[in-house]
């Protein structure tokens, strides 16, 4: 005799297999499984019978690499920092401020730059005339160490995992009581194929691999990370700048190249997906409720996880392996005055000379425009940089050549003019902090 009698033994209606295979996406389900390392302690907490298991398994499988695996999930084979997300992104332009050097970046340049967006970020205003406002950021990087931990994110948020956990063994133990052995092994099979890649993908080894030995004696890394509105002046070594320029996070999976353990770990979910499509209808309605509800609180659980924003995690991550580097942001309501503004920052500290930092290349690098006015323009930005940087100004006026022009170039240089006055200004209000 059941320990129980079961409930809804006398209905009339049945779940169809369908309705069962159907009723939750995969989607969720991959999204949370990407984030297994990030958290400590995330690969222990997989442990329940979770939805998409087919969706999963034909994702991760396709990570394994022998001729049967490629068989059973055909598709683009991918590196496990890609098939998780850790390398996905194209990162802006990078431009190195003594070479002049121009690259792209990747994933970690572009974590940057969205960090530097951040809108909890505190930002200082610059004054002056708003026409096309833009932000310049400056992060100095000191002395990184290039080892193999990564500071992941607390346990916290994926205790959270407790709950589905316990609800599927919950709803499993509810459906033996009634002796609906179908529907129970069924989520106990969900809940032994859900934690073992949890556990198999979660062993995985996170690392910050870049260039961390250059060349003997090459020119500090300082450069500035080049989006529409926005600039980040990284200042610091080469070795530290690389990490940004050059990096990339990158995850060692057990079994490497092969990944047999992941191959048969999809495997597994596989053969879950199918066994439930046959054998849950079986079951009692109520162990059909159950093994419905498990995959419910566990859906829940997982559009949770995907919810959170997986690239400030990322980045935050970043950030913590780079030493918390503080970030300095300025709006300034200009092209021109954020373009005078960079090119200070990045001339702070530098020697400025052809064969070291050249204000007139940087500059050029945001406003190429050669006529008469944006010539001179540039000419006393420039020049007012090489002669030292002084509340006086004296070189950012007007001469008797310069109200010779045009009156429509007079007035266009003289409110170019005002743009970098208010950038010169501001530089050197906050001087100080740089």
């Amino acid at each position: 005799m059941p320990v129980l009698p079961t409930p809804l033994s006398h209905a009339k209606f049945n779940l169809d297999s369908s309705g069962v295979a159907g009723f939750f996406g995969g989607e969720g389900a991959i999204a949370a499984m990407a984030t297994v390392h990030l958290y400590h302690g995330r690969r222990w907490l997989g442990w329940y019978n979770s939805p998409g298991s087919y969706t999963i398994a034909k994702r991760f499988g396709q990570l394994a690499n022998t001729r049967f695996w490629k068989g059973l999930f055909p598709g683009r084979s991918e590196s496990p920092a890609i098939a998780f997300g850790l390398d996905v992104s194209s990162g802006p332009k990078y431009v190195a401020s003594v070479s002049g050097t121009e690259m792209p970046t990747g994933h970690l340049g572009y974590l940057t730059l969205e960090r530097s967006k951040d809108e909890e970020l505190p930002v200082v205003k610059v004054p002056g005339r708003e026409t096309a406002p833009g932000t310049v950021t400056l992060l100095k990087l000191q002395d990184i160490k290039y080892d193999d931990t990564i500071p992941k994110q607390d346990i916290g948020y994926a205790l959270l995992a407790l709950i589905p956990i316990i609800t599927s063994v919950a709803t499993c133990i509810m459906c033996a009581m009634v002796y609906d052995w179908l529907c129970s092994s069924m989520i106990f099979l969900g809940i032994i194929s859900s934690g073992l890649i949890s556990l198999v993908i979660g062993s995985g080894k996170l690392s910050l691999k870049t260039v961390d030995k250059p060349a003997p004696g090459a020119p500090p890394g300082d450069g500035m990370l080049l989006a529409d509105n926005a600039v980040v002046v990284v200042k610091g070594t080469e070795k530290d700048v690389n990490a940004i320029t050059k990096g990339k996070f990158m995850l060692e999976m057990v079994g490497h190249p092969t990944y047999n353990r992941i191959g048969m770990c999809s495997f597994l979910l596989l053969v879950q997906f199918f066994l439930q499509l046959l054998v849950i209808p079986q079951g009692t309605l109520f162990g059909q409720i159950m093994f419905i509800t498990s995959l419910g609180v566990s859906w829940v659980y997982n559009s949770y996880l995907s919810s959170l924003e997986k690239e400030k995690i990322q980045a935050t991550i970043l950030f913590r392996k780079l030493g918390n580097p503080e970030m300095q942001k300025f709006e300034l309501g200009t092209r021109t005055s954020w373009t005078v503004f960079a090119c200070l920052l990045i001339c702070h500290g530098m020697e400025i000379s052809d064969n070291g930092v050249n204000p007139d290349k940087i500059i050029r690098k945001f406003i190429a425009n050669d006529t008469i006015v944006w010539q001179r323009w540039r000419g006393k930005v420039v020049q007012q940089i090489k002669n030292g940087v002084s509340n006086r100004l004296s070189v950012l006026e007007l001469t008797q050549d310069d109200r010779n022009l045009r009156p429509s170039e007079v007035a266009l240089l003289t409110t170019l003019l005002a743009d970098a006055k208010a950038a010169f200004n501001g530089y050197l209000e906050h001087q100080s902090r740089f």
